[in-house]
């Protein structure tokens, strides 16, 4: 099996020694993507803002990848406030197909440079 890494020039690069994304075995594998805004290099203030961001920036990655958001069959939110939940769902719900993916959502996690949420996921990729 071949594994292709992915670099999306729309989505800023990674925190470490990571690809955004890797394609092997018919999936894209897509590391944890955060609320960062590519055109200032800096996170949006507020766990909303943050979300929309790395849903925008993921979907960017999964496109760079030859795939999309409605190919995401799993996803894993890690968030640093439990009580973020409910506005996470709602932005979360809005860029999701139907159905939506499985996902997991661990909170009280410590992002690194003060972040509040990171989405990574696994999408299906159509054949070429």
């Amino acid at each position: 099996m071949t594994r292709e890494a992915v670099n999306s020039p729309q989505v800023p690069p990674a925190l470490g020694p990571y690809s955004q994304a890797i394609v092997a075995g018919g999936f894209v594998f897509c590391s944890g993507t955060a609320g960062i805004d590519p055109a200032t290099g800096s996170a949006p203030e507020g766990v909303q803002a943050q979300t929309e961001q790395a849903l925008v920036n993921l979907q960017a990655v999964l496109v760079a990848a030859g795939s999309s958001i409605s190919e995401v069959v799993k996803t894993t939110i890690f968030y640093a406030n439990v009580d973020d939940f409910a506005t996470i769902n709602e932005v979360y719900a809005r860029h999701m197909p139907t159905p939506p993916p499985a996902r997991s959502a661990p909170a009280n996690v410590r992002l690194p440079h003060g972040l509040l949420i990171s989405i990574d996921a696994i999408a299906v990729l159509p054949s070429r």
